[in-house]
């Protein structure tokens, strides 16, 4: 039998770990001792081994109690289910990798060439898999590290100065002056500025 900090450091984890598998019902020790102390099986190593392994695989806690309760057998679809979701993710980041070796190559030419546009520049965005969401965070990010070479970078797509100035803004979650109105248009019409 193992006592709950000797298991704990045999898989690098906290004993703390060990206690919330077990309000959770992951792992539940298979007894006490005379003092109250939890004590584990050799089986109880075996499932916290295994608990273990489907985390590295970044399954959920969900995912894993339910791997668990399954037979071997049933199991199987379950993990389907996770690499193919894994290789979407992995696809999906390869594709943006991509995406941000070729905005560095432009930025290290001084701008896109002749051709690229704001249209193509958005076209490649969303064909890399960027949502409204994550093309704001890459315009906010781009204007807090580098305000200056993302304005040259927005007017190198053909964007006038008044539109670049308002992307800017939008980019540093300004209120954007339209007609001497102060406003904050909804992402999908922010993001039509770029």
């Amino acid at each position: 039998m193992y006592k709950i900090t000797q298991l704990a450091r045999q898989f690098g984890l906290s004993r703390s770990t060990l206690l919330y598998y077990d309000r959770i019902g992951l792992l539940s020790p298979s007894g006490r001792s005379d003092s109250g102390y939890r004590l584990y099986s050799p089986s109880d190593r075996e499932r916290l081994e295994a608990i273990c392994t489907y985390r590295q695989a970044g399954l959920t806690m969900e995912d894993i109690a339910s791997l668990l309760a399954l037979k071997e057998s049933d199991s199987s679809a379950l993990l389907e289910r996770r690499l193919r979701v894994l290789g979407e993710e992995i696809r999906a980041l390869q594709s943006k990798q991509r995406l941000l070796a070729r905005m560095l190559k432009i930025a290290a030419t001084g701008g896109p060439q002749a051709g690229v546009d704001k249209a193509m520049w958005v076209e490649m965005l969303r064909a890399a898999g960027m949502d409204d969401d994550a093309m704001q965070r890459w315009h906010t990010e781009f204007e807090r590290r580098a305000p200056e070479a993302h304005h040259r970078f927005l007017i190198s797509l053909g964007i006038e100065e008044k539109e670049a100035q308002s992307i800017r803004a939008w980019s540093a979650g300004e209120e954007i002056e339209r007609d001497n109105q102060a406003f904050m248009p909804p992402v999908s019409k922010r993001l039509s500025l770029i």
